[in-house]
């Protein structure tokens, strides 16, 4: 449902600047079809006027009209420290589509631009469309990429580029720094406004609770702690997880400066700005929580309309307590079925975290090895399997391998059966930051057929797609160390 809230202290009426010349970059029919969207034999809207809007060049289509866009105010903390008001600065929601709220993301100046220009260019584009789209079909709850148009306006970065619009969808784009945006200002009426709206779209479960706020929190938290647990699972980081730029729907948003990893590094920073790695790939978890305790400050206001103050904080610190359960009992889960492990056994944990420690030390590919465990038979030896080659100690290694098919002969795991499972909890392809590039570099010669091809392989990361299988491969030694930045 469509943001609901209105007036000069919650958002802006924004129209779209346009861009020249507009022309399309990728289109993806996936999420055109949660729209309704016709294509055509080549996969673009058969009402071409969906071109100009999509660029932020008019406000109708044939069948579709928006009357009033906006930029929405919020708050938020960024890298730990209050930033105070922030809002869409390159971001104006359009409307409603069917249950989607439609966002052009770079169509402009806001009233939240500051000092940007509003803009988004086709690197950082090509990036957000690749992975929103690729991280719905790995089934982790995401917003999606509609499509990237582009225009030869240049844009000044660290270069100059040239400029592209991202369209994206969502349920909503409700953020927690909405709600730290209003209960900052005091403004509980807001902040009430806010939650109910959220409760009465998004949550209806929360109506006839006890207590319908604190169930609300408890069920955006609990979103966000199975959210980053996915996330862990498939080796995905973030970037820049202020408080900002997390869902009150408990997707993943805002794609900036985020990678899968490549060879594994526990505390690996994909943000060469996080110069103190707040968000590097082990310490997510905990930020999330730190998040979630943003959350709960803000929602403070509206525990107390029932409650004395005194038990709404301890009503609100037992709720956030239960952010580690649930993402503890999800993580786990996910690294049993990467492990292809059916039951539960009390030397799992440690039987998880020695490996993870071993491709640490090795620095094994993440996602490769994963995929490749699941071939492993229990009648071999560990000495046999060619993994092991993969790491530096191979006594350690062999020594993992030995308990590791123990453990599976312990359940009488079956081979092919547990192939089966492992390969849909392992995918073969992920969004490589080699790969984007390459992709983004011919897009940069107006040649889009590498970001079409991409798309198409990401959309089926679990099957084998043996024609593609280069594009599973671990970056060149050339390639290894490709750094993205927040203006990514």
């Amino acid at each position: 449902m469509a943001f609901t809230l209105s007036g000069e202290d919650v958002c802006q009426p924004t129209t779209p600047s346009p861009i020249p010349d507009p022309y399309w970059v990728a289109f993806s029919s996936s999420a055109a079809s949660l729209i309704g969207i016709q294509l055509d034999n080549n996969g673009l809207p058969i009402d071409s006027s969906w071109l100009q809007l999509l660029a932020g060049n008019q406000l109708f289509t044939d069948n579709q009209r928006f009357l009033d866009p906006i930029a929405t105010a919020y708050s938020g903390h960024q890298f730990g420290v209050w930033a105070g008001q922030l809002g869409d600065g390159r971001a104006i929601l359009l409307g409603e589509v069917a249950g989607q709220e439609l966002q052009l993301k770079g169509a402009g100046k806001t009233h939240y631009s500051r000092m940007g220009d509003g803009r988004a260019v086709l690197r950082s584009s090509i990036r957000e469309y690749l992975c929103s789209e690729a991280m719905q079909a790995l089934g982790i709850p995401t917003t999606r990429a509609l499509s990237v148009v582009g225009s030869d306006l240049p844009i000044r970065r660290e270069t100059l580029e040239t400029a592209a619009v991202c369209a994206r969808l969502a349920p909503s784009f409700i953020r927690i720094g909405h709600f730290e945006h209003y209960s900052t200002q005091q403004n509980i009426v807001r902040l009430k406004e806010l939650a109910d709206m959220l409760i009465h779209n998004h949550y209806p479960e929360c109506v006839n609770a006890e207590s319908p706020y604190l169930d609300l929190f408890k069920k955006i938290s609990a979103r966000n702690a199975g959210l980053v647990a996915q996330w862990q699972a498939v080796g995905f980081c973030h970037g820049v997880l202020n408080s900002d730029n997390i869902s009150a729907l408990g997707l993943t948003m805002d794609y900036g400066p985020f990678g899968f990893l490549d060879y594994f590094q526990i505390d690996h920073i994909c943000n060469h700005s996080d110069q103190g790695g707040r968000y590097s790939y082990h310490r997510q978890p905990q930020i999330m929580h730190w998040n979630m305790a943003c959350l709960a400050s803000a929602m403070m206001p509206l525990l107390e309309l029932q409650e004395e103050s005194d038990t709404a904080m301890n009503l609100l610190r037992s709720a956030l307590d239960e952010f580690s359960d649930v993402y503890t009992q999800k993580w786990q889960t996910l690294f049993r079925q990467k492990l292809g492990f059916k039951t539960i056994q009390k030397e799992d944990i440690n039987l998880i975290e020695r490996l993870m420690q071993l491709m640490h030390d090795s620095r094994v590919d993440f996602t490769s090895f994963f995929r490749g465990l699941g071939n492993i038979l229990t009648n071999e030896s560990a000495e046999k399997i060619l993994l092991r080659n993969h790491f530096v100690n191979r006594e350690l290694a062999d020594q993992w391998f030995s308990d590791y098919l123990l453990r599976l002969k312990s359940e009488d795991s079956i081979n092919a059966e547990r192939k089966k499972m492992m390969d849909q909890a392992n995918p073969k392809f992920v969004l490589r930051n080699h790969l984007a590039q390459r992709a983004i570099e011919l897009a940069q010669r107006k040649d889009f057929s590498e970001v079409e091809k991409l798309n198409k392989i990401l959309s089926k990361p679990f099957e084998e797609q043996l024609e593609y299988s280069e594009y599973a491969d671990p970056p060149p030694p050339d390639l290894r160390s490709i750094e993205v930045s927040c203006s990514s």
